[in-house]
């Protein structure tokens, strides 16, 4: 519990000091990923790494990394990009079969206007039995709709046309174009039915360990899953 409190706590500040949130949430995505495999001297693929905000993290435990995303306002957000950082798309990673250990992305899913092939092509670039660790915001999250939440439980056309006219600018996340709806449901079927790689588990990335059961409850793992974790071993 005490760490579900403070992962709370550093996002609520992640408008006003990302730094600070990011740095949090990449100590323990460290922690989280090396429950399921070891990360010292793995060659780990951190697929919209953005401005490297994990880099430091997975390397200081050891970790080979490589991290990249399609925007050069990302990978740019904190002044020059992190050495290890490359711009390429995450439906067509520029990769080689195969060929790294450990495939990663943290809460770029619901970004991608193909999150299938995005899965694909992770599961693709990792060897035979190594991990791949994905973690998305649900559309029916209460943050789904990001900076427009929860106006998306409107619509998510409505929750962006409201944020223009309330703020005279688009929302980063714009529906239908940075923003696209994506389901536990279906994103879990998907990893069920993947025919090169096995489904290790999936559970509320935030929540305590007690509070796995919320992504097996049809409806309600919509709404209170709020970060959905994937975790798959490739065949």
């Amino acid at each position: 519990m005490e760490r579900s409190v403070r992962l709370f706590r550093a996002f609520l500040r992640e408008q006003p000091d990302p730094d600070h949130f990011y740095s949090t949430l990449a100590e323990d995505s460290v922690r989280q990923l090396a429950r399921f495999t070891p990360l010292k001297g793995a060659v780990l693929l951190d697929v919209g790494g953005g401005p490297g905000y994990f880099a430091r993290a997975f390397r200081a435990a050891g970790a080979h990394y490589v991290g990249l995303d399609p925007d050069v306002g990302e990978l740019s957000a904190r002044g020059a990009p992190e050495p290890g950082m490359i711009r390429a798309s995450g439906t067509r990673l520029p990769v080689r079969t195969a060929s790294v250990d450990v495939c990663y992305s943290s809460n770029v899913l619901e970004h991608v206007a193909e999150p299938w092939t995005m899965l694909a092509e992770m599961i693709r670039a990792t060897r035979p039995g190594g991990t791949v660790f994905v973690s998305f915001t649900p559309w029916f999250s209460p943050w789904g709709g990001h900076e427009t939440a929860p106006w998306h439980y409107l619509g998510g056309h409505r929750a962006r046309r409201r944020h223009l006219a309330r703020t005279g600018r688009e929302p980063k996340n714009a529906f239908g174009t940075t923003l696209f709806p994506v389901r536990v449901a279906t994103a879990q079927k998907w990893a069920r039915n993947c025919a090169d790689a096995e489904l290790v588990t999936t559970f509320p990335r935030y929540h305590p360990w007690w509070a796995k059961w919320v992504v097996h409850v049809p409806v309600i793992r919509e709404i209170a899953s709020w970060n959905l974790v994937l975790v798959l071993r490739r065949r």
